[in-house]
């Protein structure tokens, strides 16, 4: 901020935040420079900054940003009469880390009595004491958002070899217990007064726990949309605690979490007059159970959901518009005891189901406008008799094409085992307005559909192919006749492509991934790339052996407003170190693995410090100069909230070769990787079997 000694009225009128009477909303998401000061310093009158102890409360919290409340109140901040701005509904605050939320509530409500939405996703600075601040003293807010990264280590999806807390705590232990003194008063006390949040957003927060869950459910008895995707600390009790309470839900999102048959029995409970649930059998609770208003419903990845339970639980929820059940135990039956006409999304991706379900449930939806089923194995193979309902939907593949066809518009679709050109020239009329397809393992769409794609779907938006066989035609054909195209992933794909398939102009293209497909590309190219694709902010390069530490200069050059990069086995980008990325300012996602081992042994702390925005960050032992990485403790992570490192070993060889020389580059093979992910409260150290 320069001497402080030079700080006047000229300089902090150049900070200051421009609101007016006509203001609705206030974003400061994405500014890691903005801390509590110079929120004060906008929402106090421009005369009293002529007050010479305002003014000198002004310069403490400019040289004192991350002082906590006590520190504070010597300065008697009570003095500082804030402006009232009526208009103002909405808050955004995502990713101003420097910002702390709990001091900047009290101007939040003095400032904004009107104040309706607030947002802080990202913020691992966000404690509960914070929360319930907010909850309390907003008496208009109706929609909170406190999404942070989801864990890469789901219970479901990883083999967890060991696991730890940290030791170091996360802020010093005095203030622990006062916080933790805070949160037993407001809970057991009788209480704020009734809050009027209909929309709560706790996505991937690990640190809320049952005891949240039940505070929440006791505030917010208007809540109607609650999102806890990936809040692995909560239990199926606690969660079904919730549903018990707020009987206005009408928009739940679950996925990754415990939520299992205590649950989904919550759900489906018939609601009764007096507000209470009961366990009855009576056929009206089928029309009178938090299920039968729920219009979102996504449980993906939630495998204590038994086939049973989702059996019971398909038949209670009729106005489904969205419904996600990846990864879980559905089944064929399930879906026919679906009883929804309105869905608009359905992911059943990596489930049982055939598509002789699949096309009953699109003949009885005809608004479906997202469908996901990639991973779906049995999706066109024959039915086991036994799963037959008495419907006249048959088990062949032409039944589900020719309900796409004659009964959807879709705008997005990801499909793999099964989808060939014959669908896709089937669905054609109902590709018409497609935005988004992904076609995975197991889909094979031949040269002729490829290179028919654009014609059929015009207005694609985003484009993912994996495993399947492309060309220099093909490409071509796509980055130019795809005006709307803004994200293209080639991964794992056979055929042979030059750079003659990107030597035009992409400039709407915002996300770029080439995994395995570009062998041959040399910084040259790279250079070529940057030139015809100027607005990327996502690049991923896979398997490129040819590029190296120059490369690092031509993509910050390039690309300076890249938010993610992920380089890995690309020759020896890193072999040097990593400087010229370090410039990519904006950056929250990083991944260097298998580019050269030049990284020191404090790059972790390094990176961070050098960009503010940095959440994940993913490595691999094999690139670190000296075998190993130092890892920060709390107060040096910056803004990082995920930090994966990979190992390998050596691989050993069945056959009698000769050992390489000490010079040569060995083949190594992945052993373990150890995540550690930050909250609020926790630093967690995990070691799991699978390469994340």
């Amino acid at each position: 901020m320069g001497s402080q000694d030079t700080i006047g009225y000229i300089y902090f009128q150049h900070l200051r935040i421009r609101l007016t009477e006509y203001s609705k909303k206030l974003n400061l998401s994405d500014c890691p420079q903005i801390t509590y000061a110079i929120l004060l310093l906008s929402l106090i009158h421009s005369s009293d900054l002529t007050d010479p102890t305002l003014k000198k409360i002004i310069e403490h919290l400019f040289t004192n940003p991350r002082h906590r409340v006590r520190d504070r109140r010597a300065f008697q901040q009570r003095q500082l009469q804030t402006i009232t701005f009526e208009a103002v509904q909405e808050v955004d605050i995502s990713k101003c880390q420097r910002l702390l939320v709990e001091e900047s509530v009290d101007c939040f409500c003095k400032s904004f009595p009107s104040l309706r939405v607030f947002k802080a996703a990202y913020l691992l600075n966000i404690r509960t004491m914070g929360f319930l601040q907010l909850l309390e003293k907003c008496a208009f807010i109706c929609e909170i958002d406190l999404t942070v990264d989801i864990t890469p280590v789901l219970p479901a999806q990883v083999t967890v070899l060991s696991s730890s807390p940290a030791v170091i705590p996360p802020v010093p232990e005095s203030s622990s217990v006062e916080y933790k003194a805070v949160e037993i008063m407001l809970f057991n006390k009788s209480g704020p007064p009734l809050s009027n949040v209909t929309k709560l957003t706790l996505e991937g927060r690990t640190d809320v726990c049952d005891l949240a869950l039940q505070y929440v459910s006791k505030l917010c008895v208007s809540l109607c949309h609650l999102n806890i995707k990936g809040c692995i600390s909560v239990t199926d009790i606690g969660i079904s605690d919730l549903i018990r309470r707020c009987k206005k839900l009408n928009s739940l999102m679950v996925c990754d979490t415990s939520f299992g048959l205590n649950s989904v029995q919550a759900l489906s409970s018939a609601i009764s007059d007096s507000g209470s649930f009961s366990s009855g059998h009576s056929r009206d609770k089928y029309l009178n159970s938090v299920a039968s208003n729920l219009q979102t419903l996504h449980a993906g990845g939630c495998r204590g959901i038994c086939d049973s339970s989702l059996l019971e639980l398909m038949s209670h929820t009729q106005v489904l518009k969205s419904l996600c059940l990846r990864e879980t135990n559905l089944v064929n039956q399930a879906l026919y005891n679906f009883v929804g006409s309105s869905l608009e999304m359905l992911d059943v991706s990596n489930t049982k189901i055939s598509g002789a379900v699949l096309a009953y449930i699109i003949h009885r939806n005809p608004s479906l406008k997202c469908l996901k089923a990639r991973g779906c194995k049995n999706l066109f193979q024959e039915d086991n008799l036994i799963e037959k309902r008495e419907s006249s939907f048959s088990t062949s593949h032409e039944e589900l094409h020719a309900e796409l066809e004659k009964e959807c518009r879709l705008e997005e679709i990801e499909v793999g085992w099964g989808f060939s050109t014959f669908f896709l020239s089937a669905l054609e009329p109902a590709l018409m307005s497609l935005k988004t397809i992904s076609v995975g393992l197991g889909g094979t769409l031949g040269e002729y559909a490829l290179r028919r794609l654009p014609a059929i779907c015009p207005l694609l938006e985003t484009l993912s192919l994996h495993f399947q066989v492309i060309s220099d035609i093909v490409v071509m054909n796509i980055v130019t006749s795809l005006i709307n195209l803004q994200a293209l992933s080639l991964c794992y794909c056979l055929g042979d492509i030059s750079m003659s398939s990107f030597k035009f102009s992409m400039q709407n293209l915002r996300k770029l991934r080439l995994e395995r497909v570009t062998p041959w590309m040399t910084n040259d190219d790279l250079v070529i790339l940057t030139q015809n694709c100027r607005n990327l902010v996502e690049l991923s390069l896979l398997g490129c052996p040819l590029l190296n530490s120059d490369s690092q200069q031509i993509i910050s050059r390039g690309w300076p407003g890249l938010v993610s990069i992920h380089i890995e086995e690309c020759g020896e980008v890193t072999a040097n170190g990593v400087s010229a990325l370090l410039d990519c300012k904006a950056l929250e996602d990083l991944l260097l693995r298998h580019n050269g081992p030049g990284l020191q042994r404090n790059f972790i702390s390094y990176a961070a410090s050098k960009m503010p925005l940095l959440r994940k960050l993913s490595l691999d032992i094999c690139d670190a100069t000296e075998d190993d990485f130092d890892i920060p403790n709390y107060g040096d992570r910056y803004f990082l909230s995920t930090l994966k490192i990979a190992r390998c070993k050596s691989q050993r060889c069945a056959f009698n070769f000769p050992v390489p020389t000490s010079g040569a580059r060995r083949r190594s093979v992945h052993v373990e990787t150890l995540v550690l992910t930050w909250n609020s409260k926790d630093l967690i150290r995990t070691v799991v079997k699978e390469r994340l």
